[in-house]
């Protein structure tokens, strides 16, 4: 309202309008209805207005805040000042009406709305906020309860609309499990406790009551012939089968009871159980066999094949879904027995051990158990296994048969050595120098009897730990070891200068070898000397018979071969000066070596060291180096001083040679030069007689040559013409050959063209007349003689009858045109009027 409506004298109101008009004086506000101009007086005061009526359509609504006061008439009443009675802080609902106005301290709150239909499948959950009674039902503030659909909902300021519910679709397979809030009766009547759950299986919509609540919608398992339920009770109760389940009991619930389950709210789904099949060749082991309802604590079931069945709650199968055994003939089974039982008219006792041999099928009781497949070993001359006896205990190799192990044996691994292992995985060859990465060891089946292929010209010693005894075994030759006998493993000096236990071998390597040391000597006169020397040695085969372990009483033959010989040599050259050394080095050291005959005349050519019959054959002394440098130094200079020396006779001796040489080539010179110029003069006079005579000869051949030309060219001329007339004829005589051919073809071409046509035409001809004198023929056959003869007298006949009947003798048409031979025509006349006479 502006300012100057509140003070104009005079306001018109227009209908359904009103105003507000408070009386200063008595201090009332009143209202004022249209259609109506009220003049204000001056203590009146304009507060409102003009406002419209508030007008409430059909199934329309609003909310009146701090409504005033009616008595039982619906009359508005009023204090005795005249002011309209409130109820301040209320509020009240009107529904469809005549327009009305507000009282003043009315207000309409919010603004007019239409009811609020509810569909159906819905419902409007309602609370009460104060006490009020409904159709002889008390509501209690606090109280819900549902308005369900289909309906209109009619408001009350007493109840307030919580939230609008929804019908949950129950399809087919489906549960609603619902859980209670508080004690009361389902919509079945069943009287539900606070905190109750249970499932709504009913197929269709479902409006969940006040005090249920919707915990979830279940699915149903379906279940078919390869899978069933595991269920188990979380308490005790009766299940949708009408069977009591006591709490924590578990049992399946197949295809055969249901086509599909929906668990109880009591009921946990422990899992799927899948159908196990069995076929003809398959069985298992059930442990803990349900039998009549009940498990069988630690008890075991076969079942064969064919068969099919769910492990019940409680079983479970023993090593899975097995195969039945077949054995071939070179397979066996080795058995034992789990308790005692009677198999067949044999009692066998618990730990007893016996072989089922091949071929057959065999499924093994629950009372055996099966330890172990075996099969036939086969093996060849070279081939061997270790056997050990259970009961004695003793182990024995097994070789060049098929063997099948018997029930009390079993296969014993010969563990050997790392560095045994090692050298039967390398191959034994004449360098055994070992390398710095040594290759990786082949895995070695411990239950095959170690073999060793001992190479030729070479030695092997096996010692037996049992008998305590060696053996020695020379090659070629394959060792085969005993369950108690090991490898001799010969750890022998390597490298130059000698270092010990660098190479590792089986086999001894009889010879001839050779092997090379470096050893540090000083002479008399205090030069030290590195001496490279080579040995050639071999071992004597004399004691092979009799005593062939004597080859291996030096464990390092090498190492102390070495230093034996290197003793010998340092002393032989401690006893001579530098220069004597270096001068009868070979000789020196050979005789220390191998020593002087007893007469002193020769030396010895062998050395034999009689502890392992090891033969050193010979030297060879690869080089001789001084140690100390100085001395080095010393034999370079006197070394470079020689050469020198060496160099300067050998350049004076050359030139020397040169010189002679030259003189001898220049008096050759000489010689051959006098004799080339006289040559030389010679040649220059038959040079300038040559040249005499090639002038003269040149003066006249000139002419001539130039006749014989101009006399050729004419005749080359003539010929040419000649030729050319004569090709120009045959030219002509060509082309006026080829056009008389082409002519001759021509017309040829055309009399066989035109005979070709004749020849069509003429057959043509004879065939059309064949062909017409066939109709002909054909024709006069189909009809006939007599018809035809009929057909040719059918046109006299009837002229004559014509003429009969008409009564003339004759007649003769004509045209004019066509000239008429009367005399024959008259003699026929007369000739048939003579024949008429007679």
């Amino acid at each position: 309202m502006s300012k100057s409506q509140s003070d104009a004298a005079v306001i018109r109101i227009k209908p359904y309008h009103y105003i507000h008009v408070l009386d200063n004086n008595s201090n009332v506000t009143r209202v004022v209805s249209g259609p109506f101009t009220f003049t204000r007086q001056d203590h009146e005061t304009l507060v409102a207005g003009p406002e419209a009526m508030i007008m409430i359509p059909p199934r329309h609504y609003c909310i009146i805040a701090n409504p005033a006061v009616r008595n039982a008439k619906l009359e508005v009443v009023k204090d005795e000042s005249g002011q309209v009675k409130l109820r301040h802080g209320d509020e009240e609902i009107r529904f469809q009406q005549d327009p009305f106005p507000l009282y003043p301290g009315e207000k309409l709150y919010g603004k007019v709305s239409p009811l609020q239909v509810v569909a159906p499948n819905t419902a409007l959950r309602l609370r009460a906020i104060r006490d009020f009674a409904e159709d002889d039902t008390a509501r209690v503030a606090g109280d819900e309860w549902l308005f369900k659909g289909p309906g209109t909902y009619v408001p009350r300021v007493e109840v307030q609309v919580i939230e609008i519910v929804r019908a949950i679709i129950v399809k087919p397979n489906q549960a609603l499990r619902l859980r209670s809030r508080k004690e009361f009766k389902d919509q079945s009547g069943t009287v539900r406790k606070a905190g109750e759950e249970w499932l709504v299986r009913d197929t269709g919509a479902y409006l969940p009551d006040v005090n249920e609540e919707v915990v979830e919608t279940a699915n149903a398992y379906v279940l078919t012939d390869k899978k069933a339920l595991h269920l188990q009770a979380l308490k005790t109760f009766t299940d949708v089968f009408g069977k009591v389940r006591k709490a924590g009991e578990e049992w399946l619930v197949t295809l055969q009871q249901a086509e599909t389950h929906i668990p109880d709210v009591y009921e946990k789904v422990v899992g799927e159980v899948k159908l196990t099949t069995l076929n003809s060749r398959q069985y298992c082991v059930v442990v803990d066999p349900v039998v009549n309802g009940k498990v069988q604590m630690g008890k075991r079931q076969l079942r064969k094949g064919e068969a099919s069945f769910f492990l019940l709650p409680g079983e479970r199968l023993e090593s899975g879904i097995q195969n039945v055994n077949v054995l071939d003939s070179e397979e066996a089974l080795l058995l034992r027995a789990r308790e005692a039982f009677a198999d067949g008219q044999v009692t066998r006792q618990p730990g007893d051990r016996w072989m089922i041999y091949g071929p057959c099928d065999y499924v093994p009781p629950v009372e055996v158990e099966i330890l172990e497949r075996r099969r036939a070993i086969p093996l060849d001359e070279n081939e061997g296994i270790y056997v050990r006896d259970l009961k004695t205990g003793k182990v024995r190799p097994v070789t060049s048969e098929s063997y099948m192990l018997k029930p009390n044996e079993e296969l014993w691994q010969k563990e050997l050595p790392e560095i045994v292992e090692q050298l039967l995985a390398r191959e034994t060859t004449r360098d055994r120098k070992e390398q710095a990465a040594v290759a990786a060891v082949q895995q070695r089946d411990k239950t095959r009897v170690v073999t060793f292929r001992t190479p030729h010209n070479s030695a092997v010693q096996i010692y037996d730990y049992k008998s305590k005894k060696a053996r020695v075994v020379f090659g070629p030759e394959l060792v085969m070891l005993g369950a108690d006998e090991q490898f001799t493993v010969m750890s022998l000096s390597g490298d130059v200068p000698k270092r010990p236990h660098v190479i590792k071998s089986l086999a001894l390597l009889l010879g001839p070898d050779f092997m090379t040391d470096v050893v540090i000597v000083e002479t008399s006169d205090h030069a030290r000397l590195s001496l490279k020397v080579s040995y050639n040695w071999h071992f004597d085969l004399s004691c092979k018979e009799k005593d062939p372990e004597r080859l291996f009483q030096v464990p390092d033959f090498v190492g102390d071969t070495c230093k034996a010989l290197a003793s010998r040599i340092r002393g032989a050259v401690a006893a001579n000066t530098f220069d004597s050394f270096h001068k009868n080095s070979a000789t020196i050291i050979r005789r220390a070596v191998f020593g002087e005959s007893e007469d002193g005349s020769h030396i010895m050519n062998k050395f034999v060291f009689t502890a392992n019959n090891l033969v050193i054959t010979n030297i060879d002394i690869q080089s001789v180096e001084p140690v100390d440098q100085r001395t080095r130094d010393a034999l370079q200079k006197s070394v470079q001083l020689a050469i020198e020396i060496t160099t300067k006779s050998q350049e004076a001796a050359a030139r020397h040679e040169a010189e002679r040489r030259e003189q001898e080539a220049r008096g050759r010179l000489e010689r051959q030069k006098i004799v080339d110029e006289a040559e030389a003069e010679k040649s220059k006079k038959e040079l300038l007689t040559l040249q005499a005579q090639s002038a003269a000869v040149e003066s006249t051949g000139q002419a001539t040559a130039e006749a014989k030309a101009r006399a050729e060219a004419a005749l080359i001329e003539g010929e040419a013409a000649v030729k050319q007339a004569q090709l120009q004829a045959q030219a002509h005589k060509i082309k006026a050959e080829a056009e008389l051919e082409q002519i001759r073809r021509e017309q040829e071409a055309q009399i066989a063209h035109k005979k070709a046509l004749d020849d069509l035409e003429i057959a043509r001809s004879k065939e059309l007349s064949e062909i017409e004198a066939k109709k002909f023929a054909e024709t006069v056959d189909a009809i006939g003689a007599e018809t035809i003869k009929s057909i040719a007298q059918a046109g006299p006949e009837m002229q004559a009858k014509l003429l009969s009947g008409l009564g003339l003798k004759g007649f003769m048409i004509t045209d004019g045109n066509t000239p008429i031979n009367l005399f024959n025509t008259a003699q026929g006349f007369l000739g048939g009027l003579g024949a008429g006479n007679q």
